[in-house]
């Protein structure tokens, strides 16, 4: 896969090459990767936390040139005395915004897990924002292992089933096809930073017993012959790591532990054989506690990884069980929740917040009672916010049929734009210093709720020193609750005259909550970090628009949808 060009460009600013990334290679935020890589030797029988170096040595000085900067761990902070809170997105009000409706997804199926009935589900599919045709792309499983099919959407919440003319109505593949098959848990990827139109979707056909096996289409429609990947569980996923260059697999292994994840990565989608070249990953761990009402050990089911601004969003499916067999006998689906990891190096994740991001409410007849599951892309920007799409199950389909695997639907939760966690000044002053930094870019952005407080920033030199016409005194004080704001001195300053000179961040808040903060070239605010799964405004994977593509997002979302 060749790199598009502006890609290139900001990789090769950062000192990434075009090979295959050695190791002891320095990434494009200052971490330094181990001599082994991946990393060889993790022990899947153990239950602690995964270690995660960079937080324990961060760079001297940390390249800030990529993304948004946020602040889910102390990687930039050098002191604070504000308060860290991690925060949790809303379910939109109309979930599920996809419900059984077709024959195929409203029949009652009966297989290996017994009869189900009344499903659509993302298992692993993938929902991306599709810049072609201006639409939002949703790729579902319609019916119980069925075929895979498509539903679109304009604003991200009303989802119509477009008429394909493929396998009938929606059907992207039946199951049964010749090639690839479709019939267990397929992801669907959009992949924008292609150059070459045969490779711009991507599929994973998932077959636990024959090995799963990678395939391309320009159109989403006629699909590559394809290369054997390997055997695995079901629900192995991949993403692309735009900060490496690198496509990353997530392969589902029964260890001894249980469910867990192994970890391949190749410069090339359509590599054969990418599992056998696979190493131990990660798992549930003792900080995802039981369920008190099963107290089965948590497993992780499924691991989803996208690139969003200056990080990797992992998003963790933990399953708290009951066993397959009695949810089957009971005719209630088991209990999978999902929380959030954050990686800066692509492989380690740290995951400082362990209650659900997104939760079962466990109560008979919620849409979303259990076995949530995410979707490939994790996330999609639309403006002030970040849509996530999930699945969920009831159980109970509307006949009044129950199953383990039935009755399953898919809503959105959303959450502010860099919403993950936020740095608080709760009726009190409060300073964050960062760690030395370096950027090429001439303004200060931030992400700041404090209408009723305020915001000022000023820098310091290498030995902590403020720089003339950079001090709190001579800040233009932000007071304001907006997701991209610019920060600006007296005399119209900008940070242009500091550009690679490594330099201090201190931001001095006010009631009021901080989420993140940047240097952007342009007054747009435009970060050139990656926008996960797209949305309305981006036509690439990173943000070139800035304030631009905030405006063509409010023009397709609810009216409804307002910071204010």
């Amino acid at each position: 896969m060749k790199r598009p060009d502006k890609i290139s460009i900001i990789l090769a600013a950062l000192a990434l090459g075009a090979g295959h990334l050695p190791s002891a290679e320095v990434l494009y935020n200052g971490i330094r990767l181990p001599d082994e890589w991946p990393p060889r030797g993790l022990d899947p029988k153990s239950d602690a936390p995964m270690d995660v170096p960079y937080l324990k040595n961060p760079p001297a000085v940390i390249p800030i040139g990529i993304g948004r900067q946020l602040f889910v761990d102390d990687f930039l902070i050098e002191k604070t005395d504000l308060r860290r809170t991690f925060h949790k997105p809303k379910d939109h009000p109309g979930n599920p915004v996809l419900v059984p409706a077709t024959a195929a997804e409203l029949a009652r199926t009966k297989g290996s897990e017994g009869e189900q009935e009344a499903v659509c589900y993302l298992g692993a599919g993938g929902v991306f924002y599709d810049p072609a045709d201006a639409l939002f792309k949703m790729w579902y499983t319609a019916g119980w292992r069925g075929g895979i099919a498509m539903a679109t959407s304009r604003d991200g919440f009303a989802w119509e089933r477009p008429e394909l003319g493929l396998a009938g109505g929606n059907v992207v593949l039946a199951p049964g096809m010749n090639e690839p098959k479709a019939g267990w848990d397929n992801g669907v990827y959009l992949d924008l930073a292609t150059r070459n139109p045969s490779e711009r979707f991507k599929f994973l056909a998932q077959r636990p017993k024959k090995g799963h096996t990678l395939h391309t289409s320009t159109d989403g429609r006629a699909w590559s012959r394809g290369v054997t990947a390997g055997p695995a569980a079901d629900y192995c996923s991949f993403f692309y790591n735009p900060f490496r260059d690198v496509w990353v697999h997530s392969i589902k292994r029964n260890g001894p532990r249980g469910r867990a994840r192994d970890y391949a990565e190749s410069r090339e989608f359509m590599r054969p054989g990418i599992y056998r070249h696979s190493v131990y990953w990660t798992n549930a761990d003792r900080l995802d506690h039981p369920d008190p009402a099963v107290g089965d050990a948590a497993q992780l089911y499924i691991l989803h990884g996208m690139a969003y601004e200056s990080i990797l969003l992992g998003m963790f499916s933990i399953h708290l069980g009951p066993h397959n067999t009695l949810c089957d006998e009971g005719r209630f689906p088991k209990i999978t929740e999902l929380k959030l990891g954050f990686s800066r190096d692509g492989f380690h994740w740290d995951r400082p917040q362990r209650e659900p991001f997104i939760q079962a409410t466990r109560k008979e007849g919620d849409w979303n009672r259990g076995y949530l599951h995410g979707a490939t892309g994790v996330c999609l920007v639309a403006g002030d916010w970040l849509y996530f799409s999930y699945t969920g199950y009831s159980g109970i389909s509307p006949t009044g049929w129950r199953g383990l695997y039935t009755g399953a639907s898919i809503g959105m939760a959303v959450l502010r734009r860099d919403g993950f966690a936020s740095m608080d000044a709760d009726g009190k002053d409060g300073t964050l210093t960062t760690r030395p930094v370096r950027f090429g870019g001439r303004h200060l952005f931030v992400n700041v709720d404090c209408p009723g407080g305020g915001l000022l920033a000023e820098v310091l030199d290498a030995s902590g020193e403020v720089i003339n016409g950079y001090a709190k005194s001579d800040c233009l004080p932000v007071r304001a609750n907006k997701t991209l704001v610019a920060v600006g001195w007296k005399g119209g300053r900008d940070l242009a005259a500091l550009g690679d000179t490594p330099v201090r961040f201190r931001f001095y808040l006010s009631n009021g909550k901080l989420y993140s903060f940047w240097v952007g070239k342009d007054e747009s605010g435009a970060s050139l970090g990656f926008v996960a799964a797209g949305g309305p405004g981006y036509d690439r994977i990173y943000d070139t628009k800035g304030l631009h593509a905030y405006e063509e997002a409010r023009a397709v979302m609810p009216a409804a949808m307002s910071l204010e």
